[in-house]
Protein backbone atom coordinates (compact mmCIF):
# COMPACT_ATOMS: atom_id res chain seq x y z
CA UNK A 1 0.00 0.00 0.00
CA UNK A 2 1.02 3.22 -1.15
CA UNK A 3 1.23 6.71 1.44
CA UNK A 4 1.35 10.07 0.10
CA UNK A 5 2.29 13.21 1.80
CA UNK A 6 0.33 15.76 1.30
CA UNK A 7 2.95 19.15 0.99
CA UNK A 8 2.41 22.05 3.10
CA UNK A 9 1.80 24.17 0.16
CA UNK A 10 -1.48 22.96 0.20
CA UNK A 11 -2.58 20.66 2.96
CA UNK A 12 -4.40 23.34 4.98
CA UNK A 13 -6.69 24.75 2.16
CA UNK A 14 -8.89 26.86 5.01
CA UNK A 15 -11.07 27.68 2.11
CA UNK A 16 -14.59 29.64 1.29
CA UNK A 17 -16.69 29.87 4.24
CA UNK A 18 -20.02 29.99 3.60
CA UNK A 19 -22.49 30.08 6.65
CA UNK A 20 -26.27 31.74 7.15
CA UNK A 21 -26.74 35.27 8.30
CA UNK A 22 -30.61 35.28 8.02
CA UNK A 23 -33.19 32.41 8.36
CA UNK A 24 -31.72 29.70 9.15
CA UNK A 25 -33.91 27.94 7.13
CA UNK A 26 -34.54 28.51 3.50
CA UNK A 27 -38.08 28.86 1.63
CA UNK A 28 -39.22 26.07 0.16
CA UNK A 29 -38.43 26.73 -4.33
CA UNK A 30 -40.10 23.88 -5.06
CA UNK A 31 -42.98 21.11 -2.80
CA UNK A 32 -40.93 19.52 -0.48
CA UNK A 33 -37.33 21.11 -1.05
CA UNK A 34 -35.57 23.36 1.32
CA UNK A 35 -32.96 23.98 -1.07
CA UNK A 36 -31.84 27.64 -0.66
CA UNK A 37 -31.49 29.97 -3.77
CA UNK A 38 -27.65 30.32 -4.53
CA UNK A 39 -27.98 34.19 -4.00
CA UNK A 40 -28.83 33.52 -0.71
CA UNK A 41 -26.32 31.79 0.32
CA UNK A 42 -23.71 34.34 -0.46
CA UNK A 43 -25.95 36.95 0.87
CA UNK A 44 -25.69 34.54 4.41
CA UNK A 45 -22.15 34.56 4.36
CA UNK A 46 -21.79 38.54 5.37
CA UNK A 47 -20.54 39.19 8.54
CA UNK A 48 -17.34 38.06 10.72
CA UNK A 49 -16.48 34.88 12.10
CA UNK A 50 -14.23 32.93 14.58
CA UNK A 51 -13.34 29.50 14.94
CA UNK A 52 -10.95 26.63 14.55
CA UNK A 53 -8.79 25.20 11.98
CA UNK A 54 -7.86 21.62 12.01
CA UNK A 55 -4.98 20.20 9.34
CA UNK A 56 -3.32 16.85 8.08
CA UNK A 57 -0.68 16.74 6.03
CA UNK A 58 -1.03 12.83 6.54
CA UNK A 59 -4.28 10.86 6.44
CA UNK A 60 -5.41 10.43 10.12
CA UNK A 61 -2.81 12.21 11.23
CA UNK A 62 -3.07 16.00 13.14
CA UNK A 63 -0.83 18.26 12.06
CA UNK A 64 -2.46 21.14 13.53
CA UNK A 65 -5.04 22.95 15.62
CA UNK A 66 -5.30 26.77 15.17
CA UNK A 67 -7.82 29.74 15.90
CA UNK A 68 -9.02 31.28 12.86
CA UNK A 69 -10.77 34.50 12.32
CA UNK A 70 -12.83 35.30 8.93
CA UNK A 71 -14.93 38.49 7.61
CA UNK A 72 -17.12 37.87 4.04
CA UNK A 73 -17.94 41.46 2.51
CA UNK A 74 -20.17 41.64 -0.88
CA UNK A 75 -18.78 43.08 -3.87
CA UNK A 76 -20.12 44.28 -7.00
CA UNK A 77 -23.83 44.53 -5.86
CA UNK A 78 -23.47 41.39 -4.00
CA UNK A 79 -22.80 39.00 -6.74
CA UNK A 80 -19.65 37.96 -5.25
CA UNK A 81 -18.67 37.61 -1.37
CA UNK A 82 -14.68 37.95 -0.83
CA UNK A 83 -13.76 36.16 1.99
CA UNK A 84 -10.51 37.47 4.16
CA UNK A 85 -8.94 35.40 6.46
CA UNK A 86 -6.29 35.72 9.54
CA UNK A 87 -4.91 32.40 11.41
CA UNK A 88 -1.93 30.76 12.28
CA UNK A 89 -0.27 27.73 11.13
CA UNK A 90 2.13 25.41 13.59
CA UNK A 91 2.77 28.87 15.28
CA UNK A 92 3.34 31.00 12.46
CA UNK A 93 0.99 33.60 10.68
CA UNK A 94 -0.85 33.11 8.24
CA UNK A 95 -3.39 34.83 6.07
CA UNK A 96 -5.48 34.72 2.70
CA UNK A 97 -8.19 35.49 0.70
CA UNK A 98 -11.19 34.40 -1.63
CA UNK A 99 -13.99 35.38 -4.23
CA UNK A 100 -17.09 33.42 -4.14
CA UNK A 101 -19.67 33.37 -6.95
CA UNK A 102 -22.76 31.72 -8.76
CA UNK A 103 -22.15 31.59 -12.28
CA UNK A 104 -25.56 31.47 -13.58
CA UNK A 105 -24.38 30.35 -17.22
CA UNK A 106 -22.75 27.04 -15.76
CA UNK A 107 -25.13 26.59 -12.67
CA UNK A 108 -22.05 26.25 -10.79
CA UNK A 109 -20.47 27.48 -7.55
CA UNK A 110 -17.02 28.69 -8.11
CA UNK A 111 -14.23 30.02 -5.75
CA UNK A 112 -10.93 30.92 -6.35
CA UNK A 113 -8.17 31.19 -3.71
CA UNK A 114 -4.70 32.04 -2.51
CA UNK A 115 -2.66 32.58 0.85
CA UNK A 116 0.42 33.34 1.90
CA UNK A 117 0.65 29.35 3.22
CA UNK A 118 -1.10 27.27 1.56
CA UNK A 119 -0.93 27.79 -1.88
CA UNK A 120 2.47 30.29 -1.95
CA UNK A 121 2.79 30.97 -5.69
CA UNK A 122 -0.66 29.94 -7.09
CA UNK A 123 -4.46 30.10 -6.96
CA UNK A 124 -6.96 27.74 -6.86
CA UNK A 125 -9.87 27.58 -8.58
CA UNK A 126 -12.52 25.27 -7.67
CA UNK A 127 -16.28 24.83 -8.67
CA UNK A 128 -19.53 22.74 -8.21
CA UNK A 129 -23.02 22.31 -7.08
CA UNK A 130 -25.45 22.90 -4.68
CA UNK A 131 -25.55 20.41 -1.77
CA UNK A 132 -28.11 19.92 1.09
CA UNK A 133 -26.45 22.14 3.30
CA UNK A 134 -24.90 24.46 1.72
CA UNK A 135 -22.34 23.43 -1.54
CA UNK A 136 -19.43 21.85 -3.20
CA UNK A 137 -16.43 22.62 -5.15
CA UNK A 138 -13.77 20.96 -6.31
CA UNK A 139 -10.38 21.92 -7.83
CA UNK A 140 -6.93 20.82 -8.56
CA UNK A 141 -3.51 21.28 -8.19
CA UNK A 142 -0.12 19.75 -8.83
CA UNK A 143 3.10 18.97 -6.23
CA UNK A 144 5.71 19.79 -8.57
CA UNK A 145 5.97 19.98 -12.59
CA UNK A 146 5.19 17.08 -15.01
CA UNK A 147 3.54 15.10 -11.76
CA UNK A 148 0.18 13.94 -11.81
CA UNK A 149 -2.61 16.38 -10.99
CA UNK A 150 -4.16 16.39 -7.22
CA UNK A 151 -7.75 17.13 -6.67
CA UNK A 152 -9.32 18.57 -3.54
CA UNK A 153 -12.87 19.03 -2.68
CA UNK A 154 -14.26 21.14 -0.10
CA UNK A 155 -17.91 20.68 1.40
CA UNK A 156 -19.57 23.83 2.84
CA UNK A 157 -22.03 22.92 5.34
CA UNK A 158 -24.10 25.54 6.79
CA UNK A 159 -25.87 23.80 10.00
CA UNK A 160 -27.70 27.18 10.58
CA UNK A 161 -27.02 31.04 10.08
CA UNK A 162 -24.72 30.99 12.87
CA UNK A 163 -22.52 27.84 12.08
CA UNK A 164 -20.91 26.68 9.58
CA UNK A 165 -18.72 23.29 8.76
CA UNK A 166 -15.86 23.60 5.67
CA UNK A 167 -14.43 20.12 5.49
CA UNK A 168 -11.53 19.71 2.42
CA UNK A 169 -10.62 16.00 0.92
CA UNK A 170 -7.32 15.69 -0.77
CA UNK A 171 -8.15 13.59 -3.92
CA UNK A 172 -5.22 11.79 -4.43
CA UNK A 173 -3.69 10.79 -7.99
CA UNK A 174 -5.35 7.02 -7.81
CA UNK A 175 -8.61 8.12 -6.43
CA UNK A 176 -8.73 7.90 -2.77
CA UNK A 177 -9.49 10.82 -0.45
CA UNK A 178 -7.88 11.85 2.84
CA UNK A 179 -9.45 14.65 4.49
CA UNK A 180 -6.70 17.53 4.59
CA UNK A 181 -8.40 20.29 6.70
CA UNK A 182 -11.48 21.24 8.71
CA UNK A 183 -12.69 24.69 9.66
CA UNK A 184 -15.64 25.03 11.95
CA UNK A 185 -16.63 28.77 12.42
CA UNK A 186 -18.83 30.72 14.17
CA UNK A 187 -20.36 33.98 13.64
CA UNK A 188 -19.69 37.23 15.81
CA UNK A 189 -21.87 38.73 17.47
CA UNK A 190 -22.23 42.49 17.49
CA UNK A 191 -20.94 43.80 21.24
CA UNK A 192 -23.73 45.89 22.63
CA UNK A 193 -23.26 49.47 22.64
Amino acid sequence: MQTYSIPAAVACLCLSLIAGAGPSRAQDTSEGSQERAPSEILKSLVGTWEGTCKTWFRPGELADESKVRGEFAPMLGGRFVRHTYTSTMKGRPRSGEETIVFNGAEQKFQVSWFDDFHMSYGILFSEGGPTETGFAVTGHYRVAPGQEAWGWRTEFAMADGDHLTITAYNIMPDGREAKGVETVYERTKPQAK
